[in-house]
């Protein structure tokens, strides 16, 4: 809260928009700034890249042409890529330096993905609560929390699942979506706190999860397939960046989108964007 209050913040001279949570974990950041990055002009998205195979400044897509791999771009990187084809998709330590990068390709707007914590960057701030909060309110490394819980007060927008929106999620096969799934069925994953994909899932589905962002090897693959040679395997879009390479039969996917209850305001989102547009 110090370092907060006494950061001085930079304009870039161009609307920044961060999608942020305060708890230890996911809480649908990746799908709110696909939601509201997917209808406009001009656009990129900056994040870090977590567990990326590099370090540094990366294009990982431009306008929809995809210029990196998974190794390099990290999985959430890649996944936004796929969802947004005519953004344009940067990684970076330096969120800073990536954003000068963004105007560099003359974008005019700018995701922040997780950047509540960038004090020096001038913002607009949305932050997410889950729809189960940590019972244990105090901040790392003995709770639940990466900053305290108070900071809700002060973002620009908050947005709380099971109110303001909702998780909705299909499945597909080869990419065409399915009324039902077949039985033996095993979740493959590497996502944070990936027992909550298992709400989503037939009762008597298994689990094999990784570490958040894990890059999968082949040796791994070949090693769950054998192990369960009659189950069919199910992951979530982000961890299908990283899969298909290894052509698994009968493969599924969990594809999670959201639904905004029609009770949420983003007028304060548009107009932060449009006092941009008319200077």
């Amino acid at each position: 809260m110090i370092k907060r209050a006494n950061a001085k913040s930079k304009d870039f001279g161009l609307p920044v928009i961060s999608v942020g949570n305060l708890i230890v974990g996911g809480s649908g950041k990746t799908p709110v700034v696909v939601h509201l990055a997917q209808n406009r002009e001009n656009c990129a998205v900056v994040l870090r890249g977590y567990g990326r195979a590099s370090n540094g400044l990366y294009i990982i897509s431009d306008k929809g042409h995809i210029l990196e791999d998974v190794t390099i771009s990290g999985d959430e990187a890649m996944l936004l890529a796929l969802q947004l084809p005519t953004a344009t998709i940067i990684v970076s330590e330096n969120r800073e330096e990536a954003i000068l990068k963004a105007k560099e390709l003359n974008c005019e707007l700018i995701f922040l993905d997780d950047g509540f914590s960038k004090y020096s960057i001038q913002k607009f701030d949305i932050l997410l609560r889950p729809l189960k909060e940590p019972t244990n309110i105090m901040c790392l490394p003995s709770g639940g929390y990466r900053e305290p819980k108070m900071m809700y007060s002060t973002a620009d927008l908050v947005l709380q699942e099971g109110i303001d929106f909702t998780r909705v999620v299909s499945y597909k096969q080869n990419q065409k979506t399915i009324e039902n799934l077949p039985e033996k069925l095993l979740l493959l994953t590497a996502i944070s706190k990936a027992k909550r994909l298992l709400d989503f899932l037939p009762q008597d589905t298994i689990m094999v999860a990784y570490e958040d962002h894990h890059i999968f090897t082949k040796n791994e693959i070949e090693q769950v397939l054998a192990q369960y040679p009659q189950y069919n395997i199910i992951t979530t879009a982000k961890d299908m960046v990283k899969l298909e390479k290894f052509k698994i039969n009968n493969l599924y996917l969990m594809d999670l989108t959201l639904d905004f209850s029609s009770n949420v305001n983003f007028n304060s989102l548009e107009n932060y964007i449009e006092t941009y547009q008319t200077k």
